[in-house]
């Protein structure tokens, strides 16, 4: 049996779809826009049906369409109207919501034929930059909130991940420029979020850089090895979740000492860890980036 969540509270709908719960209670009330079932303590549950279409009329009420004629809609036209919509307007709010719908319901269909849709419109690192970045953020949001289960957080990691590494694949074959510093991307012990990484691995590659991507929970003492190879190396990396908190200055510290002190090895580093950091508060040669975007302009 399938295990799929179809059952949601108003409190998930306004995590799902950022609508305020005060505002989905007056849309039932005054509009009739949904009839959720209430438990015996009168608590309401949404169907899987009942959040498809909130996330509809969300799209359509931000694009401009007041709530009073959505109402007006015939239950079938509302999807209809969003596609049209979708096609000469903001294609963005519309994928991320069906990706959304893919995540929840582990429809791999749903999400080759959003993202194939998106390609029509847009080059890779544009779907990643609009689509997959804001994305991801809501998914971390809602995983934290409970909306949603890791296996959900997987799932959808897991095909966004596929997409990079197609990509990352047709560059590889690319030799790197003639002159270029070594670019080892690696995350520290424990930490295994490496979208963004792998993300950074093909705008390198597509710059002609020579890169080394080495993923997830690495050993900082292995690293040392690359200096028997290379001369030059730009260590990148990307701080989720870890280290933690009290251990991040020693850690900084402990690499600079260990890596850092040849004259031409740096560190670059991102990661929501690190947004209460400067560049003051670094070791020397160790350099904090607050995105990929701006990061990706340096190089």
């Amino acid at each position: 049996m399938n295990n799929i969540k179809v059952s949601f509270s108003i409190k998930d709908l306004e995590n799902l779809t950022g609508i305020k719960a005060h505002t989905i209670r007056i849309w039932e009330k005054r509009y009739n826009l949904l009839s959720p079932d209430r438990s015996d303590t009168n608590i309401r549950n949404y169907s899987i049906s009942s959040f498809q279409k909130l996330l509809n009329i969300s799209y359509l009420n931000n694009n401009g369409l007041k709530i009073s004629k959505i109402a007006n809609l015939k239950e079938e036209e509302i999807p209809i109207k969003v596609r049209e919509m979708a096609s000469r307007g903001k294609v963005e709010d519309h994928a991320i919501n069906a990706l959304k719908m893919s995540m929840l319901n582990f429809d791999q269909v749903l999400f080759y034929n959003t993202y194939n849709n998106l390609l029509e419109y847009k080059s890779f690192n544009q779907i990643f930059y609009s689509v997959f970045l804001p994305l991801l953020n809501e998914i971390g949001l809602l995983w934290q909130t409970n909306t949603i289960t890791p296996a959900h957080e997987h799932f959808i990691s897991v095909l966004i991940k596929q997409k990079i590494l197609i990509n990352i694949e047709r560059l590889q074959s690319l030799e790197p420029k003639p002159v270029s510093n070594t670019y080892v991307l690696f995350l520290p012990d424990h930490e295994i979020h490496d979208i963004g990484l792998l993300y950074l691995n093909y705008e390198l590659r597509s710059k002609g850089k020579h890169t080394i991507f080495l993923g997830e929970s690495v050993p900082m003492e292995s690293l040392t090895d690359f200096f028997d190879f290379f001369d030059d190396i730009t260590f990148v990396s990307y701080f989720t979740i870890y280290p933690e908190e009290e251990n991040i200055t020693p850690y900084l510290q402990q690499f600079s000492d260990l890596l850092l002190n040849k004259e031409n090895s740096k560190l670059l580093l991102l990661g929501q860890k690190l947004s209460n950091y400067s560049e003051n508060d670094l070791p020397k040669n160790i350099s904090l980036y607050n995105s990929i975007e701006n990061l990706v302009k340096e190089l």
